[in-house]
């Protein structure tokens, strides 16, 4: 591993285009949210920060404007990253932000952890959370399982088609946190939208799909193999929504050890403390907020995602606004 550093990263807020993703479950919701023109009727996520191969974030403005992601960190390496994160992931980005609005139940899945996701594809795993933004009337989240199953269960659920009837169903309203260790069975149904942080991967093993086919008629695929290798059939305690509270201005709201995401009620002026050992990516979910830092501010609106290289070890916040922020 070698840094190829060869300039001092401004300490300024970076923006990034979104990667807009037309999905057979998605809908209209996530262009009027950012505030951004409509691109399809059924855009399903935007991929606001990511260096999946092939999906990687370009710098949208600024010094920096037309640059890849990877290429910010073969520039600036540790100084973007931060040096543990740096030296943790051998130089790669480790997480991936996105917004996601399911205008139809997505598919009943699970995601491998880094250890299996690492044997079987050479990548890291998925451990994700979602923080819930808005819901539509009766919207849930399918999140663990409603009882201990056996492989043997499994099957022969996936064989008569009725694996649904095993999966945990919470209710789901907006400040809602669900924490989604890989392992855990679970999917996100119809008329929710929020924002997911996750490891760097994009290894689904769909479980269970409600008969669907795709634009062309084809049933899509299922991996029933792959992902009985996966699952924690143990998985029952700890599945449902744990609520933001509305009334703390920086509360942590999930910390594993992939990530951790504070929820920052902004009212005025607030100095937010980062751990100059990792990058920090800044959501706004609601209101307006300036993100203030030595070298350049960022103006932020609903729906817009920033990142701060690791070496802003304080900014400011000036603003009303909910506010996401995560370090690796």
């Amino acid at each position: 591993m070698s840094q190829s550093v060869n300039k001092q990263i401004k300490l300024a807020p970076i923006y990034f285009v979104p990667y807009l993703k037309e999905v057979i479950w998605g809908g209209s919701k996530i262009c009027e949210y950012k505030g951004i023109a409509k691109s399809g009727n059924q855009i399903g996520e935007s991929w606001e920060v990511s260096a999946i191969p092939g999906r990687e974030s370009i710098v949208a403005t600024g010094s920096y404007k037309g640059f890849t992601l990877p290429e910010l960190i073969d520039r600036f390496g540790a100084q973007l990253l931060g040096q543990s994160v740096y030296s943790r992931y051998n130089g790669k980005f480790p997480l991936l932000i996105k917004l996601i609005d399911a205008n139809d139940n997505l598919s009943i899945q699970v995601h491998p952890d880094d250890e299996l996701a690492m044997h079987r594809h050479g990548t890291l795993g998925k451990t994700e959370m979602w923080y819930i933004i808005s819901t539509d009337n009766n919207a849930k989240i399918y999140s663990g399982l409603k009882a201990c199953i056996t492989p043997e269960i499994y099957e022969a659920k996936i064989a008569d088609g009725t694996f649904s009837d095993v999966v945990a169903v919470h209710n789901s309203n907006p400040g809602d946190v669900f924490f989604l260790p890989a392992g855990r069975i679970h999917t996100i149904g119809t008329g929710n939208l929020l924002a997911e942080i996750q490891e760097s991967s994009d290894i689904t093993y769909r479980i269970y799909d409600y008969g669907r086919t795709d634009s062309y008629g084809k049933s899509r695929e299922l991996h029933t193999e792959m992902a009985k290798g996966a699952i924690n059939f143990t998985d029952t305690m700890g599945c449902g929504a744990q609520p933001a509270p509305k009334d703390i201005p920086d509360t942590e709201i999930a910390n594993c050890t992939h990530f951790r995401v504070r929820q920052i009620l902004a009212n005025g002026n607030t100095t937010l403390q980062t751990d100059p050992g990792s990058f920090t990516v800044i959501m706004c979910i609601n209101g307006n907020a300036s993100v203030i830092c030595p070298d350049g501010n960022a103006n932020m609106q609903q729906g817009q995602t920033v990142l701060l290289p690791a070496m802003s070890a304080s900014v400011t916040i000036n603003g009303n606004a909910t506010l996401l922020v995560t370090q690796a």
